[in-house]
């Protein structure tokens, strides 16, 4: 855990923006080129893509904190996934981008879909890391709902270490990763669970209107079923299974992930052309 004058430190050193009244967002903006937006699962934070930072070497690389997440403040209204997804649009304008890429990871892939769905002229392509468009399966239900037991009863601490744990490959990630879940304010946490567990973009996304990449961990077996629904509705989708790969691919499995997302903004690249 850090210290109260280590915190003091970090808030003098962060970048924030002011996208509503009473809402201001933690984000990080790093590189030039193309830009590539990460949103994360509830309660993670931008810690969750440390490891793609390094793709700033070719794109312009945005991570941030959704509301009530990290150091993002959590406004005073309920929150909705198209408030989320809202929310993102408002800090592309505060940072004068136009057009990205979109990555969701687990169930931050609801808030992406949402975005791409919601606002087709402001995304180049989408791309779900362990995504799904509904919740249908047994073995994820009972995950969420889980999760919603957990968040409802007091429980942020024990989340902010098991999912912390289960992601970090080493002590100095494990630490920024649940130095930034154990801030998230518990009624957003529980709320996100909930609204993300109920979306649904199934009936909807025949009409998405930008290139589709799936990326799955070979070995998430319960969420593999998803690739197929997705293929369904979307014609132009591509789908990639990273070999050993279990569900945390971008803190377990970095490299394959940022030559996978290379290889997608290079060839949205050369479609410009």
């Amino acid at each position: 855990m850090l210290t109260d004058k280590e915190i003091r430190q970090v808030f003098r050193k962060v970048p924030f923006i002011k996208i509503r009244r009473n809402v201001t967002l933690h984000y990080e903006l790093k590189g030039s080129g193309h830009p590539i937006v990460f949103i994360h699962p509830t309660g993670m934070g931008l810690k969750t893509f440390s490891y793609q930072e390094v793709l700033s070497n070719t794109s312009k690389v945005l991570t941030y904190d959704m509301r009530g997440n990290g150091l993002s403040n959590s406004g005073s209204v309920p929150v909705t996934i198209s408030l989320l997804a809202e929310d993102l649009l408002y800090l592309l304008d505060g940072l004068g981008i136009q057009r990205a890429v979109v990555v969701g990871y687990s169930n931050g892939g609801a808030i992406a879909q949402e975005f791409a769905l919601a606002y087709p002229d402001r995304t180049r392509g989408l791309v779900l890391i362990g995504g799904f468009p509904e919740v249908n399966t047994e073995l994820l239900k009972m995950e969420f709902l889980l999760g919603i037991s957990i968040s409802g009863f007091g429980g942020l601490p024990l989340l902010a270490a098991g999912i912390s744990k289960a992601h970090a490959p080493n002590e100095k990630i494990f630490s920024s990763l649940y130095d930034s879940f154990i801030r998230t304010d518990p009624y957003i946490l529980h709320q996100m669970y909930k609204k993300t567990f109920h979306y649904k973009s199934t009936d909807r996304l025949h009409t998405l209107a930008c290139p589709l990449l799936l990326v799955y961990g070979a070995k998430d077996h319960y969420i593999h079923s998803y690739d197929s629904l997705f293929k369904m509705h979307v014609k132009n989708t591509v789908s990639v299974y990273i070999s050993g790969a279990k569900h945390e691919v971008p803190t377990k499995n970095p490299a394959e992930l940022n030559a996978i997302l290379r290889r997608f903004m290079e060839k949205l690249e050369q479609q410009v052309k």
